[in-house]
């Protein structure tokens, strides 16, 4: 197949990285490069600012704010997003709820919960994960019981990302603890403010608190929060999952890094030269940038082959594995490159500010606590072991 973009879709490219430099404040986009975090505040003012332009879901139905792109330029917008450091709009409202209520929501739920996603007036959090129940998500033991108009929700949820900005998540119960594990469960929607709803923090290696611990302690839940049909949550679940793994590949996230990996390396003092001078540095390089490439071109080959709504489950799971490992090899680079000077730690920074001798080396205390925190993306979205299973069951018949 011919991979070259044509006339109408290099104009696009340009329309919208012209946007986003000019649109998306550019101290905003700098702290995103650096891999310092972004706040909540700045995280909403950018999503309002994309869905003004009616471009914050563009992968949704047009008639709830999605745009008729082709899959190629739904590519293009998200590798420029990407790769002009712009925050791309909350994933748990975009690219996991959304979809899964503009696809099996009642007329009601798209209504009163769509519209509040796109432009972020609801911040919407994933509850998916438990102890004992991570890649096994089948074995949930978070039970909803019917009551009358509502559920009684009872249970944990751990590894909860941003849970503690969040105004509503959205959960897999179990609702029928006599049936197979996958067939009892259902997908619940949640006010965060309801009374028996507490959330804890989860200190990460990194020192950051980005991931929290969800307890709901007999919370009342209307069933009209219910999504689709009682106890078919688990087929609601594996189309946000295709949706979720098939951009975890974060190509133009991993390109960014691997320019500011060698920018940083050549100004690096190592020896008598700089880090780039190393031939196993630039080799190692060389080879995390050709890995990309045909991770890029796989990319372009699925989506230019994929029917809207997302890649199959096997194909997405390809682009999460060989995606997830070279964010990780980027962020390995960029601490080999920082060397010594990485055990500064943010917090000395805080404190004494520019009169610290080493504030020049934010960056490289900034680099190890990225290098830490990307740890998780192999396991996150369905740990790599478990995609490897789903490649070799859906593609190999083993």
């Amino acid at each position: 197949m011919d991979l070259r973009f044509t006339d109408e879709e290099k104009a696009f490219r340009q329309e919208v990285r012209s946007f986003m430099r000019s649109e998306i404040p550019a101290e905003i986009r700098r702290k995103l490069a650096d891999g310092q975090e972004i706040e909540r505040e700045e995280l909403v003012r950018c999503q309002r600012i994309l869905n003004a332009q009616g471009w914050a879901v563009p992968r949704w139905p047009v008639e709830w704010g999605g745009q008729p792109w082709t899959p190629i330029q739904q590519y293009i917008f998200l590798e420029e997003l990407q790769t002009n450091s712009v925050p791309q709009p909350l994933q748990f409202n975009c690219d996991m709820v959304g979809p899964v209520i503009a696809r099996f929501g009642s007329d009601e739920q798209k209504r009163r919960f769509l519209p509040r996603a796109a432009n972020l007036d609801d911040w919407w959090c994933q509850g998916f994960s438990e102890p004992g129940a991570g890649s096994d998500l089948a074995s949930l033991r978070c039970r909803a019981v019917r009551d009358g108009d509502h559920y009684i929700v009872s249970g944990q949820k751990t590894w909860t990302t941003l849970a503690q900005h969040a105004d509503w998540i959205f959960t897999l119960v179990r609702t029928d603890p006599a049936a197979k594990k996958q067939e009892g469960i259902s997908f619940l929607l949640i006010d965060m403010k309801s009374p028996g709803v507490v959330v804890r923090p989860i200190i990460t290696v990194d020192g950051r608190h980005e991931v929290n611990e969800v307890f709901f302690d007999d919370v009342k839940v209307p069933v009209a929060n219910l999504v689709g049909e009682e106890n078919k949550g688990w087929d609601y679940a594996k189309f946000l999952l295709g949706h979720e793994r098939t951009g975890i590949a974060r190509i133009g996230i991993t390109k960014q890094r691997l320019a500011r990996v060698k920018r940083i390396a050549k100004a690096t003092p190592a020896g008598e030269g700089t880090v780039w001078d190393s031939p196993a540095f630039r080799a190692r390089a060389a080879l995390a940038e050709v890995e990309l490439k045909a991770l890029e071109i796989t990319q372009m080959r699925i989506v230019s082959q994929t029917a809207p709504g997302g890649a199959n489950n096997a194909m997405a799971s390809m682009l999460k594995i060989k995606g997830s490992e070279l964010q990780q090899t980027a962020t390995e680079l960029l601490m080999e490159a920082a060397g010594p000077h990485g055990i500064v730690f943010m917090d000395r920074l805080a404190e004494n500010g520019s009169n610290d001798p080493l504030a020049e080396l934010e960056w490289a205390s900034l680099a190890t606590q990225n290098y830490f925190n990307t740890r998780k993306v192999t396991i996150f979205g369905g740990s790599n072991e478990i995609q490897r299973n789903i490649i070799a069951k859906s593609l190999l018949g083993l």
